[in-house]
């Protein structure tokens, strides 16, 4: 049986995603530590032994060895074959959507960036600036490469993302005397403005909040917190995003819809 070149090529687009989220990985564990990304090589936490090339092959590594270190057997997280995992269907998706063209590295680089930043944003409730701060340059310059919109929508969506969670920052700190949300947030949602351009904005904005939101209420009912519990925004600003990529133009144009 003859595999059809377009599953071939989705495939391939897979596991080059799951090999990126390796790195990833990496990248989640040492920006926040101020480590470098690049050297040493990958090491167990446990026993601080390195990790064999055939011990690190993304998500069949993980499942060979049941989640543990081949020398000290100490656990490795379930996050590690879940990061790759998700950054191989994110490259998969992105594939079908844009096929073997440029528009498809540019919105890989966002959304494997866009991974690291979740994750850390779990962990520390920070979003480095090395991310952010790069990728509002990087998103503006790949706007004169990118079809569905131009510079100006690239630059017009970094001002507006970051006025409009800035003028909340800093709204919300002028009447509580509290920092209600991280600055880290307004630079993520530029940079989001950078690489999908101002239309994208709206769409983020509203269905961040919504679904944190509900997040935020339902993890204070668990855990029977009081509403000043800090979650952090950046995961569902990142959903949001990835939401707007792959439904944005369909769900906005059914919302409009429904009005009519």
């Amino acid at each position: 049986m003859t595999v059809p070149p377009t599953a071939m090529l989705a495939l391939f687009a897979f596991l080059f995603g799951a090999v990126v989220g390796s790195f990833l990985n990496v990248c989640i564990y040492r920006l926040p530590l101020e480590q470098s990304v690049v050297s040493p090589g990958s090491r167990c936490m446990g026993c601080g032994a390195a990790i064999r090339w055939y011990d690190n092959i993304p998500i069949l590594s993980w499942i060979a060895l049941r989640g543990r270190c081949r020398s000290c057997k100490a656990p490795f997280s379930f996050r590690y074959p879940l990061v790759e995992l998700l950054t191989g269907l994110l490259a998969m998706l992105l594939f079908f959507k844009y096929g073997p063209s440029l528009p498809l590295l540019i919105m890989f680089l966002f959304c494997a960036a866009l991974v690291v930043i979740t994750f850390i944003d779990f962990d520390h409730q920070i979003i480095p600036d090395e991310i952010s701060l790069p990728g509002i340059i990087l998103g503006f310059l790949s706007s004169f490469f990118l079809p569905d919109h131009g510079w100006l929508s690239s630059l017009l969506g970094i001002v507006v993302g970051w006025g409009s969670l800035a003028l909340i920052f800093y709204g919300y700190l002028w009447l509580t005397g509290r920092e209600g949300m991280g600055g880290g947030d307004a630079k993520l949602l530029a940079m989001m403005g950078a690489f999908l351009g101002l239309q994208a904005i709206p769409f983020i904005i509203f269905a961040s909040s919504l679904v944190g939101t509900v997040a935020g209420l339902s993890i204070m009912a668990v855990q029977r917190k009081d509403r000043h519990l800090a979650i952090p925004f950046g995961p569902y600003l990142a959903l949001g995003a990835v939401l707007y990529i792959f439904f944005g133009p369909q769900l906005i144009q059914w919302y409009l819809q429904l009005g009519t």
